[in-house]
C-alpha cells in the first residue's frame, strides 16, 4: 500500500502541474515560453522569408533543428528498447500461465508509464523531424520565387508545429527522471517529481524581452495549432 500511496503521489503532482499549467495557457498564454517560442518561430520564417539571400542561412538553421530532434528521438527509442526490456519479464510474472503469479504491482505499473513517456517522446519528435524536413524544402527555394510565395503559409505552419512537437519530445524526457526514480525506490519518486516540476516552472515561465509584450503574444498565437492566413495557397495536406 506504502508502495502504491508514492507512486500515485509521483503520478498526481506531474499531473497537477500540467492541468495548472493548461488552465494558466488559457488565462494567459502570453506569459507562457511555448507561446512566446511558437510566434518566435513564425517571425523568423517572415524574416527570412523576406530578405534575399537567407535560404542557405535558414536551411542550415532548419537543419540544426532537424538534428536537435533527431537526437530527440533517438534518446527515447533507446530508452524505450531498455523499458521494454525491463519490463517483459514483470509482464511474463504478472499475465503469464505459470501458477502463483503475483498480481498487478506498482513497480509494474510505474515501469508501463515509463514505457508511455517514451514513446510518446518518441513519436512526437520523430513527426518534428517530419515537419523540419517539409519546412526545410520550402525554405530552400528562392525567396522570390512564385513557388515561395504558394507554400510560405506552410511553411509559417510547419516550423511552428515543428517547434511544439520537439518541446514536447523533450518535457516528456524530463517527466520520465520521477517515473523512474520512483521504480527504484517508491520513496523518491514524489521528491523527484516536485524538484522536476520546479526545474519546469522556471523554463514554462516566459521572460519578456524588451520591444515584445507577453499580452500581445497570447493574443498572435495559440499553443498547438497553425493558423494559416486567409490568403490564396495550395491546399496543405500534413
Amino acid at each position: 500500500m506504502a508502495a502504491w500511496l508514492a507512486a500515485l503521489a509521483t503520478v498526481a503532482i506531474l499531473m497537477a502541474y500540467e492541468v495548472a499549467l493548461t488552465f494558466g495557457h488559457r488565462r494567459r498564454p502570453g506569459r507562457l515560453a511555448r507561446t512566446a517560442h511558437a510566434v518566435l518561430r513564425e517571425e523568423w520564417f517572415d524574416a527570412v522569408s523576406a530578405q534575399k539571400g537567407s535560404e542557405i542561412l535558414a536551411v542550415q538553421t532548419l537543419r540544426n533543428s532537424l538534428m536537435s530532434a533527431t537526437m530527440t528521438a533517438s534518446t527515447a527509442v533507446l530508452g524505450l528498447m531498455g523499458t521494454v526490456t525491463l519490463v517483459a519479464p514483470s509482464l511474463r510474472a504478472n499475465f503469464g500461465d505459470a501458477p502463483g503469479a503475483p498480481g498487478f504491482t506498482s513497480r509494474l505499473a510505474l515501469e508501463l508509464a515509463l514505457m508511455a513517456l517514451l514513446f510518446a517522446s518518441l513519436a512526437s519528435s520523430v513527426m518534428a523531424v517530419r515537419y523540419y524536413n517539409h519546412a526545410g524544402f520550402i525554405a530552400a527555394m528562392p525567396v522570390d520565387s512564385e513557388a515561395r510565395h504558394g507554400w510560405s503559409n506552410a511553411g509559417r505552419v510547419y516550423v511552428r508545429r515543428a517547434g511544439i512537437l520537439y518541446s514536447w519530445g523533450l518535457r516528456h524526457l524530463m517527466l520520465v527522471a520521477p517515473i523512474l526514480a520512483s521504480v527504484v525506490h517508491p520513496a523518491a519518486g514524489p521528491v523527484a517529481a516536485l524538484g522536476v516540476v520546479a526545474v519546469l516552472l522556471s523554463f514554462d515561465r516566459f521572460q519578456n524581452n524588451e520591444g515584445r509584450d507577453a499580452g500581445a503574444l497570447g493574443q498572435e498565437t495559440t499553443e498547438g495549432e497553425g493558423t494559416v492566413p486567409k490568403t490564396p495557397s495550395r491546399r496543405i495536406r500534413t
